[in-house]
């Protein structure tokens, strides 16, 4: 018996599109994490990238539930004393819907090159319009 190591440059890499109109965050960001790592494959290898590439538009339509769109936060650092920003999720739904998505899907991958290999894969658009029709990706349903 021998165990069969798949080959990255062999691997079969698929572009889905996913609609986010009406889909809540954390289900969709989990999805597709699981999509980008390639875990929904039947030669899932751990420590290769496997997965396929992702399209999600209508990034601005995700939908949270409860009241975090009044009480969810975002924070980030500049590193010198008092440098914490705070920005709330209904303030950067206005500005920068495309970076809530992508903040929710990175913080669900591996924190190494690897998931930064990973997270390259992904493409987050505002609007319906994308510019990989040449790709010819394929619908991919979320409940």
């Amino acid at each position: 018996m021998r165990t069969i190591t798949p080959n990255v440059s062999e691997a079969d890499r698929k572009w889905l599109l996913i609609d986010a109109n009406g889909v809540v965050l954390g289900r969709l960001a989990s999805t597709v994490a699981q999509i980008l790592r390639g875990k929904h494959k039947a030669n899932y290898t751990p420590h290769l990238d496997l997965g396929d590439h992702v399209i999600i538009i209508n990034a601005e339509k995700i939908r949270v539930t409860g009241r975090k769109a009044e009480q969810k936060q975002y924070y980030r650092h500049s590193g010198y004393p008092g440098g914490m920003k705070v920005r709330s999720y209904s303030s950067l739904i206005d500005e920068k819907p495309a970076f809530i998505l992508e903040h929710a899907i990175k913080g669900m991958l591996p924190k190494n090159r690897l998931g930064r290999q990973m997270f390259r894969k992904l493409r987050v658009y505002v609007g319906s319009d994308h510019p990989h029709t040449a790709q010819q990706p394929e619908t991919f349903k979320i409940n």
